[in-house]
């Protein structure tokens, strides 16, 4: 048999882990979508099974992400993703006003004010076949402006005007013109993907925008910083060091807080592009596409937060560059003076080496003079005793004997120290 890896399974069902289930028309959907980190995840699943448990119901297992089940009335969807937690009440049932009654007023609402997380979507979602004439469709939207097309096929048409109502929910009104019951639960799970992911990349547009001072002033702060290297003018090394490292700690502090929001709102808006793209929309005469107005309103707010990013990144190597620029200064300048320094103290050295040989001459001179004059006295004792000998001549012949002696003798001494420090 074969050795089977522990995550087969997982990875082979990973595919199935969010199975949205199908939609039959007339139906009316509320999806509420919640930012809750990994932090929340128990809160979220207590949150979640206490709900389960007023409508006996088997809650998840730990580690289960995705949960549909059939309520009193009412059907709920649960999704948990890593940033976020989606709820979906789905119903099925004839209605007049597609936005009136909305499933979210049949969820007890003391179990909804305790949802943990901060929410970030609230939108209703409405299948149906009816046929409304332009005035119906812009009273249901409050008179707004409205985005559209028909989409999959000619199957379904479908409109929005990506605003709050007063009920603080979105709107998507979906007309059946042949959705089957699993394409239309695909369609609405698109629907929603396409909202939650276009929320949840905009998270990143306010911190883009308050950061742009940001950047802008260190950007400038390290062209000054630049130029005052590049001047002729002298400057304090070490306090110039000091404001480049100061710059590179505030934008790799920029750069960590900004970086994972950044990352994960381009992998949403990825998300939201391919779910666009899967909806094969055609045109509405006179009518914006859903895939147009995001574009034009999505697209500037990613290259916003894009260019953040780059600028931070591009400032990051720029401070690098110039600390490598003023540490590569500060070290030529310190190989000078410390060639100025070995010169100075090889000056010293020779002088020194000249003062000590002049020492030594004068010190051979006066051990001679004093050796000799010793001698005179010894060659004058020996002459007092009757010696027949000349002292003044002998001591005049001592003079060079004992002058090479002496010198003789200071060489092979100084000779014994060299060779003793080697």
């Amino acid at each position: 048999m074969f050795v089977e890896h522990p995550q087969r399974v997982a990875l082979h069902n990973e595919i199935h882990a969010r199975p949205f289930g199908g939609v039959t028309s007339p139906a009316r959907c509320s999806c509420l979508a919640f930012q809750t980190g990994e932090d929340l995840d128990q809160a979220v699943r207590d949150h979640f099974t206490t709900f389960c448990n007023r409508y006996s119901l088997t809650p998840p297992a730990p580690d289960q992400k995705y949960f549909e089940a059939a309520c009193d009335g009412f059907s709920v969807i649960w999704e948990r993703h890593a940033e976020f937690t989606v709820y979906v009440f789905k119903r099925t049932e004839p209605f007049n006003n597609p936005f009136e009654d909305p499933v979210i007023n049949l969820v007890p609402l003391d179990w909804l004010d305790e949802t943990p997380g901060q929410l970030i979507v609230g939108l209703h979602i409405v299948v149906e076949k009816t046929d409304r004439s332009d005035d119906e469709l812009s009273r249901l939207f409050n008179h707004n402006g409205l985005t559209g097309s028909r989409i999959l096929g000619g199957t379904a048409q479908v409109w929005t005007d990506f605003r709050l109502h007063g009920d603080g929910f979105g709107r998507i009104l979906v007309k059946d013109c042949g959705l089957e019951y699993l394409q239309a639960g695909r369609l609405v799970q698109r629907l929603k993907e396409i909202e939650v992911y276009r929320m949840m990349a905009l998270l990143a547009f306010p911190l883009a925008h308050s950061a742009t001072p940001k950047v802008s002033e260190i950007d400038t702060r390290l062209s000054e910083i630049t130029a005052e290297m590049a001047s002729k003018t002298q400057t304090n090394d070490e306090e110039t060091l000091a404001k480049l490292t100061d710059l590179a700690a505030q934008t790799e502090e920029m750069a960590a807080s900004l970086n994972y929001r950044f990352s994960a709102a381009r992998a949403y808006y990825r998300i939201v592009q391919a779910r666009l793209n899967e909806l094969r929309e055609e045109r509405i005469e006179g009518m914006q596409t859903i895939a147009e107005f995001l574009e034009r309103r999505l697209a500037p707010a990613m290259r916003t937060c894009q260019n953040i990013g780059d600028r931070l990144e591009v400032l990051s190597k720029r401070v690098a560059r110039a600390n490598n620029l003023l540490r590569t200064r500060v070290d030529i300048l310190l190989e000078a003076q410390n060639r100025d320094l070995l010169a100075s103290m090889d000056r010293r050295v020779k002088l020194q080496l000249r003062l000590q040989q002049t020492v030594e001459g004068l010190s051979v001179a006066a051990i001679t003079y004093y050796a000799v004059g010793l001698l005179g006295y010894l060659f004058k004792a020996i002459k007092d005793t009757g010696v027949p000998i000349n002292d003044r001549v002998a001591t005049g012949v001592a003079v060079p004997l004992v002058l090479g002696a002496i010198w003789f003798s200071m060489h092979r001494i100084r000779k014994a120290l060299h060779k003793a420090d080697d």
